[in-house]
């Protein structure tokens, strides 16, 4: 069983397949869809900014492969927030896999929301053996609203999805690849979906 890395214009690849290596999982980096398509499931990582995000991922024929993706899908982090409806991050259109609008933190926050945070009302096979209140490592401004979708929830001045879910489609705000032993688990219960 392999599983592909989607590469793009965004960072944090490294780190996701460094954490799949740990676990001792099979990876393809690529951002090439006819190779992508020979894996048994995605990795859609992310950090960096939406809009150039997204006109990269279009350019390499990327979107259309990620919208007909019928095998287990991962976004984190920004992969996630681009696989949303839209986001106001430079007014971007995104993939609408998930419903969610993606919206900028406001008020007295300090921005990013950087650091430990914990996760509540988890609803995924990604969280089994996973408790309530566990904590995870986040670093965004942005934040996908609380939706049906919503898998999982956490709240940084107000409630957001922590995590969203939709059929074969799996998105995370948090980084799993540097959450300790619980993003390990995380990450390992995406790699025993089938």
């Amino acid at each position: 069983m392999k599983t592909g890395i989607i590469r793009y214009s965004a960072g944090n690849i490294y780190s996701v397949a460094m954490a799949l290596e740990r676990l001792g999982a099979s990876y393809l980096v690529s951002d090439h869809p006819e190779l992508l398509k020979t894996c048994d499931r995605m990795i859609f990582p992310g950090v960096g900014e939406a809009a150039t995000a997204l006109k990269d991922v279009e350019s390499k024929g990327l979107a259309e492969f990620i919208k007909s993706y019928e095998r287990p899908f991962l976004g984190i982090c920004l992969g996630m927030q681009l696989l949303c409806s839209d986001t106001e991050e430079n007014n971007a259109r995104g993939l609408g896999i998930f419903s969610p609008k993606v919206r900028k933190f406001r008020g007295n926050l300090k921005i990013p929301h950087m650091g430990w945070n914990t996760l509540h009302k988890l609803n995924s096979l990604l969280f089994r053996g996973i408790a309530e209140g566990s904590s995870v490592y986040f670093v965004h401004s942005y934040y996908a609203e609380l939706s049906e979708q919503s898998s999982s929830r956490c709240n940084y001045g107000n409630d957001f999805s922590a995590s969203l879910e939709n059929g074969n489609y799996y998105g995370v705000q948090f980084h799993p690849e540097k959450s300790g032993e619980t993003g390990s688990k995380i990450l390992k219960n995406f790699l025993e979906k089938t």
